[in-house]
């Protein structure tokens, strides 16, 4: 067991939430789902090595940008992957390479290419990648570098 575990709220979704990720993630695998009153109150589940815990806690809170999972990509494959499959039944793309899911919950799906081309030592290379980004919802590698060779 890791040492900490990130918890996600929903209301009443916990158990679809559940099998939604893990049938995203290759790496990863459904846990236990503990009941009350015959309903399911939590769900643990480990997404590329690292474990959740959905909690049916009902509708007092709701996910907000505060808080976001951040996905590195190998390459721009992985990038379109991940970015269809969140983005699909109710998803919403924002800006950057952030998304929301169908729950709400706020994810960044970065290439690697990404932060070697943001520190780059060629500052205007560098500035030229960031104002590229900063125009995209999907991060495009491609893009990116010809934004960077100027």
């Amino acid at each position: 067991m890791q040492k900490i575990t990130t918890w996600l709220w929903f209301d009443g979704q916990a158990e679809e939430a559940m099998a939604y990720y893990t049938s995203i993630f290759k790496n990863s695998k459904a846990g236990r789902i503990t009941r009350h009153n015959g309903s399911v109150l939590t769900c643990s589940f480990e997404l590329e090595g690292r474990e959740f815990t959905a909690l049916n806690g009902g509708p007092q809170f709701k996910f907000t940008e505060a808080v976001s999972l951040y996905v590195d990509c190998e390459d721009q494959a992985e990038v379109d992957y991940y970015w269809e499959q969140l983005t699909a039944d109710g998803g919403a793309e924002s800006q950057c390479g952030w998304l929301k899911d169908k729950f709400g919950l706020s994810w960044q799906i970065i290439p690697r290419r990404l932060g070697e081309l943001l520190s780059d030592a060629d500052g205007g290379r560098a500035q030229r990648a960031t104002e590229a980004m900063l125009k995209m919802r999907k991060i495009d590698v491609a893009e990116l570098e010809r934004a960077a060779a100027g």
